[in-house]
């Protein structure tokens, strides 16, 4: 399986860990990828305050791009955000005659035109349905049995485009993270907002919603998302919203790649673990139980 990779801007910079594991796993898993060429922003949150044509303009660009390099080829999107513009851009191409010409012709200056035809997913839409718990079971190479694991999808790889999952009860997660031999944290958060970036316009509402995900955490060992404004949210304020709450709510914060790449052996480095800002004491030497052989493994598996 063959993909038009979009890092977009945070997996280039805060957010670099993930693009690493995220590369990383899907070369493990068999996938293969190619970064879109010149491609641009998305235009974040910040492009439809300046401009809706500009705001479905940027991510068509990609589009456009990606059709033009080898049309037909998925276009895989990490960053939720990211994956909900090019969506987006997606759906108004596809079914507004009038904006897809609005937006062709902004783009005629370079060459480039839209149709639609590329397919825009999400990571954790590919490794749900293209690769599957199955992939991971058979390439385990060391078994996370002992971790409790809270799945977390926030709110954007899901609303309003419910593509691939169930948006308010949301489960795609579970059957790879069970594929580890890690269990599933039973929580009622898992899609629930983190405030996103009123963590910087209204911090006390950004600190009360990630309060109460981390509130509901308590019995994990670690927390997975598939998004870098949520990892942000859930692991940079820890301390500050234990203060509050007058209760210790440190725990992890993974990206899902991070974690099933651990599980298949791959090093640390490469998952780009070191870059994490805050890591539970003593969940590392939980995370680094003995590798298993693939002999044993399939044992299992039979």
């Amino acid at each position: 399986m063959k993909y038009f990779y979009y890092p977009g801007c945070s997996l280039e910079g805060t957010a670099r860990e993930y693009s690493l594991a995220t590369t990383a796993l899907l070369a493990a898993l068999g996938g293969e990828i190619e970064e879109l060429p010149d491609w641009n922003c998305c235009g974040a949150t910040a492009a439809e305050s300046c401009s809706r044509l500009l705001s479905l303009a940027l991510p068509a660009r990609n589009l456009a791009i990606a059709e033009k390099a080898a049309p037909g080829q998925d276009i895989l999107v990490p960053c939720s955000a990211c994956y909900l513009n090019m969506r987006r851009a997606w759906d108004k191409v596809r079914h507004d005659p009038a904006t897809r010409r609005q937006i062709n012709q902004t783009l005629e200056e370079e060459g480039l035109a839209v149709s639609g035809s590329t397919q825009v997913r999400h990571l954790l839409d590919v490794l749900c349905l293209d690769f599957g718990a199955d992939a991971v079971v058979t390439r385990l190479q060391r078994s996370l049995a002992g971790l409790v694991v809270a799945p977390y999808y926030g709110c954007q790889c899901l609303r309003p485009y419910p593509v691939f999952d169930d948006p308010e009860a949301p489960s795609c997660m579970e059957p790879l993270i069970q594929a580890t031999g890690a269990k599933v944290h039973p929580w009622s958060m898992s899609a629930m907002c983190c405030g996103a970036s009123h963590m910087t316009t209204k911090k006390e509402v950004g600190l009360a919603l990630v309060g109460e995900i981390l509130d509901d955490a308590k019995g994990a060992d670690v927390i997975v998302t598939v998004c870098p404004m949520c990892q942000m949210n859930l692991e940079a304020h820890q301390k500050k919203i234990s203060r509050q709450r007058g209760k210790d709510l440190s725990i992890s914060i993974l990206y899902l790649p991070q974690l099933l790449g651990m599980a298949l052996g791959l090093p640390e480095k490469d998952l780009g673990l070191d870059l994490n800002l805050g890591i539970a004491p003593g969940f590392m030497e939980k995370l680094r139980s003995p590798l298993i052989t693939q002999q044993a493994n399939k044992a299992d598996a039979a």
